[in-house]
């Protein structure tokens, strides 16, 4: 377990983000990570404010953590979502645009990934990229649904973010 610096809560080895108020987890010291906000939490010890992430919407039901912009982005409107990148020309188009997240630069298929919501499972499935969706570092074959837990780490390509399970 580690054990987030900012607000003392006992994440899964392997985690990166606090999965209770959002802190880099960085050992051995407090992070500071800037990400959008409503609210800023106390100084720390070291006298440092400790940003906590924009709380999920009221109807979402997951959101992303893009972990290099440190963005929110909300999934709420329906069970499943595509997830890709628009290209010139293209017929069919993402669900969840992430071309104006560099996208394209990270190896983001134009079609990459659906996630999915059936009751209280959220899943994740690979739909044929090139350069393929991984679950916490571990490649998923094409076309096979790979359950989400809260705090997973998804890359799509070079393109992570945090699933934020609500």
């Amino acid at each position: 377990m580690i054990l987030c610096k900012n607000c003392l809560h006992k994440n899964p080895p392997g985690a990166i983000f606090c999965a209770e108020c959002g802190a880099q987890l960085a050992a051995g010291e407090i992070a500071t990570q800037s990400i959008r906000t409503d609210k800023v939490a106390p100084s720390t010890d070291r006298g440092k404010p400790v940003s906590i992430p924009k709380p999920i919407t009221d109807n979402a039901w997951a959101s992303l953590h893009l972990m290099d912009s440190g963005q929110i982005l909300s999934l709420a409107d329906r069970n499943e979502y595509t997830l890709g990148r628009l290209g010139e020309g293209q017929p069919v188009v993402p669900d969840l645009d992430l071309s104006p997240h560099q996208a394209y630069a990270a190896g983001v298929s134009r079609i990459h990934a659906l996630i999915k919501r059936d009751g209280k499972r959220v899943t994740v499935m690979d739909l044929g990229s090139a350069n393929g969706t991984y679950v916490n570092g571990k490649r998923l074959a094409s076309n096979s649904e790979r359950l989400l837990n809260h705090g997973d780490v998804v890359a799509l390509g070079k393109f992570k973010f945090q699933i934020l399970l609500r």
